[in-house]
């Protein structure tokens, strides 16, 4: 044992063992590792409450008993069980241990005694001590916790009586409420929250019975100020010491910001709401009145509009101008009040009603002039307002007002006014603003339709009286509207809705009408186009007239049409056309198309010189002979072949024919549009003709026989005269051109040597001589044989049969003919 405990005297029955302040073992008795639960580990040097598990947790209590704050401790009925042996009890004693006076180290000493006899009698005794003991402890360590957690909460935290004193509030309701400590200790809490239907609520005396909460109720609260916030509250009710008697705890959370922001948004979406589902003006201004101040919880709601409405406030410069004396003529009147039940007297809306501001006197008027919200915390006490006497008299403080704009214009004025004192709220009037150029908006949109909706109703009984057919469809061809003309022509009444305009297109046009549609879909103006349509007899109508398509938002929604009916038009320009074109045929059959050209013009007179011309006549032999035996029907109808085939010729070789006289054909080559080759084509033309009469002959058992003469020189071509218009030629040419054909042959072409010289190079010719020509003398013609590269035989044949049918055949034919007709007439 050590030296320092040897005068330690203790009785036979006790144990004990000595530890430090650190709980490490300082010396033990002999017997004391029976008492351990661990008797290993019961030695110097060790905790002690490894041996002695009982002593975890009661280090506070030694402390205390260590430093002399408590004079000693002590454990009773301890039990330690085993399977080998008996239950044993013991019983510790704890005491202050001061072994040397010269030492200041304070040491326990720590007692320990069987007990297990009389443990059975104390066991319960002694465990019931220890539990008490340590739920002091406890207790005495969760006030402290829950203390600090009080200090630190950022939610307000109210403790009340069950009458509703104020016993406890932490920091963040101080703050909150903006009171300290003291002065709300022992104050009713209805000094600090409004809302009396809430009081009433925690009140209740069975309400929070049991534990019952109240939880997250949103409750109006005044601070120190006066100045309103929102507070979302939950409570509960706390048991106290005496029996059937409750505290009341409020933990509360600032919801102000969150409370006004959802009124803004409330306000803009009711408004939006209201605006959607009127169709006036005057339906929408008092839900919107009712609506902004439910949302935002005002008491008053006003709305004044411009009295002029054609001299409204417009565009900023306006007012640096002259311009603004006009805009001060002007007055705002107030056309509509809204208030709570009872909230303000009745003088203060009918004189707010007879009121008109100028501009920028009172709020209304300043709103308007300066075209911006505009608060005032008080209107009672500010000077600014006229009306501040009624509305101190009204009980009315907070008030604000907002102009309603469109582009810059000011259309009205609203204002509202609450029964408390207002601090500016400039996120309020920010919303206010962006309502005030909704409701702009509106009431231009409105003013808009009511006068499109008039001048719809002009245009629609327009279109109703309109003689041009008026119709309308959607992107899917089916009606939307017609007007009367429409199904007066086309004759589609009651079936009109359940038809498309492609049912009733005329096939003819479905092509078109579908690349149309298309083209105007996508956004082109299509301008006088015609179309047909299929009226319900089956009839093609036929249409010219103008398609747009109307869009909104991008997409169209009706396609427009205006058509005028052009059948009979269209008819009549066919029967028009019919007859121009006759006409235009008759007198190219009169004159060559570019004389015509020039008469149509205007032309009066025609004459031009043409310098190489070829002129040929031709003349049927024998032809009064012939129509001495022959009806003049019969003649007719032989001469028509005979020249019809002349003038296919003459098309044919781009030769113009003058005229017919008689028997005698005409035809130049040359003009009107000159040509180099006249000679030769005329020569070509010439041959032709000779064998056209030769197949006439043979199919007609005819014995008809030509005399053709050419000559080539200048003459002048023109029209002369106002009546029966022909074109003609005159000049030594066309006299010179006659006399050789009536000084020819029959069945021979006779060229002067005008012509022939013009010719020689690709035409055969037999020289015929000198003759004499009537009025010129003697003359060197020529017989046109054929072309140099023309067959000889070919040419024979043709020579032969023209000269032999002249001078035998011809002959002979023609008696043979005569005397026909004579049998004919006496039989």
């Amino acid at each position: 044992m050590n030296k320092h405990f040897k005068k330690l005297l203790v009785p036979r029955h006790l144990e004990y063992l000595i530890i430090g302040g650190n709980w490490i073992i300082l010396d033990i008795s002999p017997g004391v590792g029976r008492f351990a639960d661990c008797p290993d580990e019961v030695e110097p040097g060790k905790d002690v409450r490894t041996g002695f598990p009982e002593l975890i947790g009661t280090e506070e209590i030694l402390t205390a008993v260590l430093q002399a704050h408590q004079e000693s401790f002590e454990l009773k009925g301890i039990g330690r069980f085993s399977e080998l042996t008996s239950p044993f009890y013991l019983d510790f004693y704890v005491n202050e241990y001061t072994a040397d006076e010269e030492s200041f180290e304070k040491k326990l000493i720590i007692f320990f005694e069987d007990v297990t006899e009389k443990m059975l009698l104390e066991q319960r005794l002694v465990q019931s001590t220890n539990e008490s003991n340590l739920l002091v402890s406890a207790l005495s360590h969760s006030k402290k916790y829950n203390k600090q957690i009080i200090t630190s909460m950022a939610d307000a935290l109210i403790v009340t009586t069950f009458s509703g004193a104020i016993k406890i509030i932490n920091k963040a309701a101080q703050n909150l409420f903006k009171y300290g400590e003291e002065e709300l200790i022992g104050q009713p809490i209805s000094r600090i929250i409004a809302d009396r239907n809430f009081l009433n609520l925690v009140f209740q005396e069975k309400l929070l019975s049991n534990g019952e909460l109240l939880k997250d109720i949103e409750v109006v609260c005044h601070t120190k100020a006066g100045q309103k916030i929102f507070v979302e509250f939950s409570c509960s009710g706390l048991q106290t010491d005496i029996e059937n008697l409750k505290d009341f705890l409020y933990i509360g959370r600032d919801i102000t910001e969150r409370q006004r922001t959802q009124q803004r948004w409330g306000a803009q979406y009711a408004t939006a709401r209201v605006l959607s589902e009127s169709a006036t003006l005057e339906q929408a201004i008092p839900k919107i009145l009712l609506a902004i101040c439910e949302s935002v919880g005002w008491t008053v709601g006003e709305l004044w509009m411009v009295e002029n409405e054609e001299m409204r406030m417009k565009h900023e410069e306006k007012i640096l101008t002259s311009h603004l004396v006009g805009v001060r003529s002007q007055l705002l009147r107030c056309v509509e009040i809204w208030s709570r039940p009872a909230a303000v007297s009745t003088e203060f809306i009918e004189v707010s009603k007879q009121t008109t501001f100028a501009f920028g006197v009172g709020l209304p008027g300043r709103v308007w002039a300066n075209r911006s919200p505009h608060w005032m915390s008080d209107v009672a006490k500010d000077v600014n307002f006229l009306r501040s006497q009624l509305a101190a008299r009204s009980g009315l403080h907070g008030g604000f007002g907002f102009p309603i704009l469109s582009n810059a214009e000011v259309l009205g004025v609203m204002a509202f006014f609450s029964r408390e004192v207002q601090q500016p709220d400039e996120d309020l009037l920010q919303t206010m603003a962006a309502i005030g150029s909704q409701l702009g908006q509106f009431i231009k949109r409105k003013r808009a339709e009511a006068a499109l909706f008039e001048s719809e109703e002009r245009y629609r009984e327009l279109f109703e009286n309109a003689s041009d057919l008026i119709q309308s469809v959607t992107a899917g061809g089916h009606f939307i509207y017609v007007n009367r003309a429409w199904q007066e022509t086309l004759g589609y009444i009651a079936e009109i809705s359940e038809l498309t305009v492609f049912d009733i297109i005329h096939p003819d046009c479905k092509a078109q009408w579908l690349q149309i549609f298309n083209r105007v879909i996508s956004g082109e103006k299509i301008e006088r186009f015609q179309a047909a349509f299929l009226s319900k007899e089956g009839k093609k109508i036929s249409v010219e007239g103008n398609v747009n398509c109307k869009f909104v938002e991008g997409k169209p929604v009706a396609i427009r049409a205006i058509f005028r009916d052009i059948t009979e038009r269209l008819q009549a320009e066919a029967e028009l056309r019919q007859e121009r074109e006759q006409t235009e045929r008759l007198l190219l059959n009169i004159l060559p198309a570019p004389i015509a050209e020039r008469l149509k013009q205007g032309a009066s007179t025609i004459a031009e010189n043409f310098a190489e011309v070829t002129v040929m006549f031709a003349d049927i032999v024998g032809f009064t002979q012939i129509a001495s035996y022959l009806s003049p029907i019969e003649l007719v109808d032989l001469l028509n072949q005979i020249f019809s085939a002349f003038d296919r010729l003459s098309e044919q070789h781009g030769l113009e024919k003058i005229k017919t006289i008689g028997d005698a054909y005409m035809v130049v080559g040359g003009l009107p549009n000159r040509r180099a080759d006249h000679a030769q084509t005329i020569a070509a033309m010439a041959l032709d003709m000779q064998s056209a009469v030769a197949t006439f002959n043979q199919e007609n058992n005819q014995a008809f026989s030509i005399r053709i003469g050419i000559h080539s020189g200048p003459v002048v071509a023109g029209v002369i005269g106002i009546k029966k218009f022909i074109y003609d030629l005159w000049g030594d040419t066309v006299n010179i051109a006659s006399r050789m054909e009536s000084h020819g042959l029959a069945g021979r072409i006779q060229v002067s040597d005008a012509s022939y010289q013009l010719l020689q190079e690709c035409y055969l010719f037999e020289e015929r001589g000198t003759i004499s020509v009537k009025g010129k003398g003697e003359m060197k013609t020529y017989f046109l044989l054929g072309r140099k590269d023309q067959d000889c035989g070919e040419i024979a044949q043709i020579q032969g049969q023209n000269s032999v049918l002249g001078v035998r055949e011809v002959t002979q034919r023609l008696v043979e003919q005569i005397e026909d007709k004579l049998r004919e007439t006496f039989e």
